[in-house]
């Protein structure tokens, strides 16, 4: 099991939802963090929370819409001079829900895009050529499930190339201890899942970071969260 204990983790969505929970279970394991939502004043309390548990945290922030905020926050993250050793692309965005879907607009594909497939590539292709020159590192971008549903065609579409990014990124590491990996946590009750989800929140833990804990070198696979819900991180890791 790869030890997290006193690495930097960096996480992107981080001031609810399954951003949080992934946040709140690297804490746990004593990993130290380096926290991101739109807006710093939305982590304050996450920070205020998880320093109870005796890690380090920081707080980032950048619109994911706009590649210069994103390019900025990439920038404070060097300068606080940390190795990060962990990166878990979590934040995303579902635009809208069309069911005039020829009538779509051009909006909903730039936003998605921006959000679930530029931003997180920029952050791979930050973080992971430091990790390659160490030797060892973990990457787990979130995906999603969703196919042959029209009417979130640009979220759809966006994610389809975060799994095309993902996994073609992923043979130049594969059978190294740099690991890259996708996770789908399901469709879960979160501001994006809505109230309908048949899945609780909860549910994801603790698939949604299994890549992070895996050691077997094995990079390009899409972790299906739901698959390990309710496991000891030992029991998901032996069927993974």
């Amino acid at each position: 099991m790869y030890n997290v204990k006193d690495k930097w983790c960096f996480i992107t969505g981080a001031a609810r939802g399954l951003g949080y929970l992934a946040a709140k279970y690297m804490a746990e394991q004593g990993c130290n963090l380096i926290l991101h939502s739109r807006d710093k004043s939305h982590t304050e309390k996450v920070v205020e929370e998880l320093e109870q548990l005796g890690v380090k945290v920081y707080a980032v922030a950048a619109d994911l819409n706009y590649p210069e905020q994103v390019s900025a926050m990439l920038e404070e993250i060097d300068a606080l001079g940390l190795q990060i050793d962990i990166v878990l692309n979590n934040a995303g965005l579902q635009i809208a829900y069309r069911t005039e879907y020829f009538q779509t607009p051009v909006e909903d594909y730039t936003i998605s895009f921006n959000v679930n497939t530029i931003a997180p590539a920029m952050i791979c292709y930050h973080f992971m050529p430091k990790m390659m020159e160490r030797g060892s590192g973990r990457i787990v971008n979130t995906t999603s499930g969703i196919e042959y549903d029209v009417y979130q065609a640009g979220y759809s579409a966006s994610k389809a190339a975060l799994d095309k990014i993902t996994i073609d990124l992923a043979t130049k590491v594969d059978g190294s201890d740099v690991m890259l990996n996708l996770v789908d946590p399901g469709w879960c009750r979160t501001d994006l899942g809505g109230p309908n989800a048949p899945n609780a929140p909860e549910s994801v833990i603790p698939g949604i970071v299994l890549g992070v804990f895996a050691d077997d070198k094995k990079s390009g696979r899409i972790i299906r969260a739901q698959e390990f819900a309710g496991m000891t991180m030992e029991a998901a890791l032996a069927t993974l």
